[in-house]
């Protein structure tokens, strides 16, 4: 299927070899080593205590060659839209906004791949760009507003958030907050708001702070206990795994876990969650049991697809297995991540299109 493509560029931005503007190169990670759904929290040696990672030097204008820059757009400085042509039947009446980890690249190819459902797919820079905080630091959830506009102005009757990791966290979030987002996609979930990846606008990761803002309001948040390490086992310089950092922070902090729980029992939004019993950087399936079970006990649908031998990284078919990491431990394998997103992709396809059906 032909697919049209559009590209957000702030034009004021330059694009040097290299970190780009606000983008956060940490001690020891090369950001050309950042790969699809390699955003994920902690993305650095988790003894230097959590910064934000390398920004993948993945521009909107390197992953659309050839398609012409257009200006920012109604608030979305920074984007990639991939959409079918129109048709007799006129616009795509479902719109589906990408949101990836905290590698906080663009997702070109998985909006592709919606748009060849017949979607409207929408991916932007949510930090490190233009005006945004560095890392994932306090940022406003009103950030995604104008990309879910700009998604209604083109035709969109039915708003579809999918996000990945900290993309997830946001997308949950988005549910409870916004009205007019109708179902959300949360791959490798997390149940709780967690404390800063990276930097804020001050330029400081410490003391911690929420990951998000609304109304100008810090979210509550479960901090990150710095006095976790790695398994003793772990070879020297090996890949290291982090979701016991995670369930450390859980057990040392329990007294603001109450607090910071995402309210999925108050979202009016159709929920399908995905998550691997093997995911290695932070506990998605039994998070994803979790809000499915808040959900269920508010009477209020709500989908897992899990698998106890995948990974954080599933696949969703027409995507490549995720590249190896000399840095992390992911979990899985590339063909229990493939099944996985292969055993989910008819429940995300539902869910995002709703009464609208088959293309």
């Amino acid at each position: 299927m032909h697919i049209v493509e559009r590209v957000f560029r702030d034009p004021g931005r330059a694009e040097p070899d290299g970190v780009g503007p606000g983008e956060v190169e940490p001690d020891g990670v090369d950001p050309d080593e950042v790969g699809p759904d390699e955003g994920d929290p902690g993305e650095v040696d988790p003894r230097e205590g959590v910064r934000g990672e390398g920004v993948r030097r993945e521009s909107a204008r390197g992953a659309a060659r050839g398609t012409p820059l257009e200006p920012p757009h109604r608030g979305v400085r920074e984007g990639f839209l991939a959409r079918p042509p129109h048709g007799p039947a006129g616009d795509p009446e479902v719109g589906v906004l990408v949101l990836s980890g905290s590698s906080g690249r663009i997702e070109e190819e998985r909006c592709r791949i919606l748009a060849r459902e017949g979607m409207t797919a929408l991916s932007i820079r949510w930090f490190g760009g233009s005006g945004q905080p560095p890392g994932i630091c306090e940022v406003p959830l009103e950030t995604f507003e104008p990309a879910i506009a700009l998604l209604r102005a083109g035709g969109a009757r039915r708003i579809g958030v999918l996000g990945t990791s900290k993309g997830a966290e946001a997308a949950l979030h988005l549910s409870v907050l916004l009205p007019g987002v109708d179902a959300v996609v949360a791959l490798s979930p997390t149940s709780l708001t967690w404390a800063n990846v990276g930097p804020g606008k001050d330029g400081r990761d410490r003391p911690h702070r929420s990951s998000w803002t609304w109304r100008g309001e810090p979210l509550p948040f479960v901090p990150y206990d710095d006095s976790w390490t790695p398994a003793p086992a772990r070879p020297e310089g090996g890949p290291v795994a982090i979701r016991g950092w995670y369930e450390q922070s859980r057990r040392t902090f329990a007294g603001r876990v109450d607090a910071a729980r995402i309210p999925v029992e108050r979202s009016g939004a159709d929920l399908v969650l995905v998550a691997g019993g093997d995911d290695e950087m932070w506990p998605s399936l039994p998070c994803a049991e979790e809000l499915a079970a808040r959900r269920r006990a508010a009477g209020l649908p709500v989908r897992v697809v899990g698998a106890p031998g995948a990974g954080h990284r599933p696949r969703l078919p027409g995507e490549g297995p995720a590249p190896a990491s000399a840095q992390f431990r992911y979990g899985g394998s590339a063909a229990a991540d493939a099944a996985l997103g292969a055993a989910a992709w008819p429940h995300i396809l539902d869910a995002l299109r709703g009464p609208y059906g088959t293309r």
